[in-house]
């Protein structure tokens, strides 16, 4: 099909449909004499005669009723899909792959996507948890969320949550024969709850500030956990002390259903980031998942 032949052919349905130039150039705002050029140059390439045109009206002839009737309702179609394609663009879907701590995604992504995805059904998200530093272009991810320390040299970062701590933790039940520890140095004579970090394979290490005063002390214990979950849920129950961010643990803190300990030596975690590849354009529904969380400038 030439160049224009759409134009054309709409110019000459609406023409038809008036039964009048006049009118039907009003509607298409264009002027009369450009309207009755373009149908005379839609006649000259298709050598034949579309329109009778009298002193009083306009009416189609049999190759242009023809024409009418097999094409305006097409034209119609093309209409509709192309409004529809505009509701897409002011309307977010399609499906997006994010990778993301444990604790990040009960703490952080559910509470703002609850309500996202009530009001866009046409979003899908996968989260897949891990605490490995995943790479997120050869996995296919569109976004990975993890604290600011973790943010790689070639990635941009949008602070999506704000700063918080880590704490160590044990139920009342694990402190009834034993003292609790006054330094980070103490945690050598306790049952610590360990995390297995898939990365490299090792246990994390806890990591502990005071003032000019950085170290970091190599627990042990009976379990290893690779989850947070998990490592809450053995703490609940007396197994062992463990370190997990402050979010999850306060709100068991403020029941008594856990005691915290060195307070004063657990350091704040680096804001929580969404990390996507530097260059890239993110899908249609993470740029707007980004504007509606809160996130701040990219880093």
């Amino acid at each position: 099909m030439q160049r224009g032949y759409l134009d054309d052919l709409s110019a000459f349905v609406m023409v038809a449909r008036e039964g009048s130039f006049t009118k039907a150039a009003a509607k298409l705002r264009v002027s009369q004499s450009a309207l009755s050029y373009t149908i005379k140059e839609l006649e000259a390439r298709l050598k034949l005669r579309l329109l009778t045109r009298t002193t009083r009206s306009v009416s189609p002839t049999a190759a242009g009723e023809r024409l009418l009737r097999n094409v305006g309702p097409r034209l119609e179609e093309i209409a509709a899909e192309l409004a529809a394609l505009n509701e897409l663009r002011e309307k977010p879907f399609g499906t997006i792959r994010i990778t993301a701590t444990e604790y990040a995604t009960t703490a952080i992504l559910l509470p703002k996507l609850a309500k996202l995805l009530r009001s866009y059904p046409d979003i899908k998200v996968e989260i897949i948890n891990d605490y490995g530093l995943t790479d997120i272009v050869a996995q296919r991810f569109d976004a990975g969320v993890r604290d600011g320390e973790q943010v790689a040299k070639d990635m941009i970062a949008v602070r999506i949550a704000p700063d918080t701590r880590m704490a160590v933790v044990g139920a009342p039940s694990y402190f009834r024969n034993r003292s609790e520890p006054t330094k980070p140095q103490d945690l050598v004579e306790h049952n610590c709850i360990n995390l297995r970090l898939p990365t490299y394979g090792g246990l994390y290490a806890w990591e502990f500030e005071k003032g000019s005063r950085e170290l970091k002390v190599r627990v042990d214990g009976q379990l290893y956990f690779n989850t947070t979950t998990q490592m809450l849920h053995a703490g609940l129950v007396g197994l062992g002390l463990t370190y997990l961010p402050e979010g999850l643990v306060l709100p068991h803190i403020n029941k008594g259903r856990l005691r915290r300990v060195l307070a004063d030596w657990c350091p704040r975690i680096p804001a929580i980031t969404s990390t996507t590849p530097a260059g890239d354009n993110p899908p249609q529904p993470l740029n707007y998942w980004s504007k509606r969380s809160g996130a701040a400038e990219p880093r």
